[in-house]
């Protein structure tokens, strides 16, 4: 049975896309930058099946968890162009399903790089894992990171889009809405970066350099996609 919705939270499906491993975390957010741990799973299949069945395998576990946990948004990773075509294709086809699930339902789908999850989580853009996976242990008051890696990355970017995405007063889902890229975020009745804290500040440069010519550069290429 699925876990009661917190009050006057926003329950956030983080996706860290791909076919070989696919993670998923549901996080409430709170208006007071509080986040409240509800459910977190890795799905995925293997690379010698046929590629209809591993794109199902990913589809059935969206549509599974959308029906389980009602989110109020969906939250995907936003990858750049890496070298390993496959792995860029695998990635892609996974996502696909998932904001196709997202959309039958009218659930609104938000993108972050994760340059701007690292910024948003602990205030550097260029934060090794660690470092993000003790920041959301105490965000979200666990007992330790989640495993595997690609667990604790969709923990990350539920936590990433709680804090951008309009429950702390930045609208990051009314700026985006493409896989190819996102717009600069606002900050509800402010101008400028005077209202934000550090972290909110730091994501924003990061977001900014992620725009820019050559980026791709500032998101390595992981090897874990299949």
């Amino acid at each position: 049975m699925a876990r009661p919705q917190a009050a006057g939270s926003q329950r956030v499906l983080a996706v860290d896309p791909g076919l070989t491993r696919c993670g998923f975390a549901v996080v409430d957010m709170s208006a007071q930058r509080t986040g409240t741990f509800v459910h977190v799973q890795v799905s995925g299949s293997r690379a010698h099946e046929a590629l209809e069945h591993r794109v199902l395998t990913i589809m059935e576990a969206a549509d599974e968890l959308m029906e389980r946990f009602r989110p109020d948004v969906v939250a995907v990773e936003r990858v750049f162009a890496q070298n390993n075509a496959p792995t860029v294709v695998g990635t892609a086809q996974a996502t696909g399903v998932v904001i196709a699930a997202a959309a039958r339902r009218g659930i609104p789908v938000a993108w972050h790089t994760p340059s701007e999850v690292k910024a948003a989580v602990t205030g550097d853009g260029s934060a090794d894992k660690e470092s993000v996976n003790r920041m959301v242990v105490r965000i979200l008051k666990l007992d330790a990171p989640p495993r595997p890696a690609d667990a604790a990355d969709a923990l990350a970017l539920a936590v990433c889009h709680g804090w951008r995405g309009g429950v702390a007063g930045m609208n990051a889902v009314a700026a985006t809405s493409t896989h190819s890229g996102s717009r600069p975020s606002r900050s509800t009745g402010t101008t400028g970066t005077t209202a934000l804290t550090p972290a909110q500040q730091a994501w924003r440069r990061a977001e900014s350099a992620s725009r820019a010519p050559g980026a791709r550069g500032s998101s390595p290429a992981r090897g874990r996609r299949g």
